[in-house]
């Protein structure tokens, strides 16, 4: 039989060891998801009619939101989850930043998408539309103007339009990639789920503030925006 020194031994470290492993089970819906988001964003990137560059080099923050399903848009509470990562300092001009978790809940668009999962990517295009998104809840085509982002090299006509909305949405499913209405969604910071992700109650304006890491799990999304559009371009 053990001894009562040893298991007291034995009990202390378990009570060490246990809120270790606790956090790392908490946030792996977190993990999972920045993972999923960047996966989406490289297949996305990769293809050739895709965002236009000219686009993204003026986006003050990208939002990903991986396999939204119109499932989830019927049951009412039920919303899309990703994350968004905007250019850090005080006017969006320096690197891509750690992200923050973001929820899309929605209304009518839900049967536009179809019953396959959807993949969704945003474009911030100015700094009131990113410093709105960072601070409170959105709805999209009231709070912040969106417009379906244009693809590929159909940059032409519409040009004024894209440059005045604040938000370019665009979907993909079934293999196609194309520019998406949204009007009427909404986007709010998911702060439970960034509270997961750095074990600490962060918000999502302290991320383009320099005073939050970037989690090891989201170093490929940062590395696939840096490599993509390296600093902003503004108009």
């Amino acid at each position: 039989m053990p001894s009562k020194k040893w298991i007291l031994v034995l009990v202390g470290i378990f009570a060490f060891a246990s809120p270790s492993f606790a956090k790392e089970e908490d946030n792996s819906e977190e993990r999972n998801r920045l993972q999923n988001a960047t996966e989406v964003l490289e297949e996305i990137l990769n293809v050739p009619d895709n965002i236009p560059k000219d686009l993204l080099d003026k986006a003050r923050c990208v939002i990903v939101m991986p396999s939204v399903v119109k499932a989830a848009f019927v049951v009412g509470g039920s919303y899309g989850r990703g994350a968004m990562v905007c250019r850090t300092g005080k006017n969006f001009s320096g690197k891509w930043g750690p992200p923050a978790m973001y929820a899309l809940e929605g209304g009518s668009f839900g049967l536009q998408i179809g019953a396959e999962a959807t993949d969704f990517v945003f474009l911030v295009m100015n700094d009131r539309g990113a410093h709105s998104l960072l601070h409170s809840k959105v709805k999209l085509g009231a709070d912040i103007s969106a417009a379906a982002g244009p693809v590929g090299r159909s940059l032409a006509a519409d040009t004024d339009i894209y440059m005045r909305a604040e938000l370019l949405s665009y979907s993909r499913a079934r293999g196609v990639f194309a520019g998406i209405s949204l009007e009427g969604s909404t986007l709010r910071p998911d702060n439970k789920a960034n509270s997961k992700l750095y074990g600490r109650s962060v918000s999502a304006a302290e991320n383009i503030n320099g005073e939050v890491k970037i989690p090891e799990v989201a170093r490929g999304l940062i590395a696939l925006l840096d490599k993509a559009s390296p600093e902003l371009k503004r108009s």
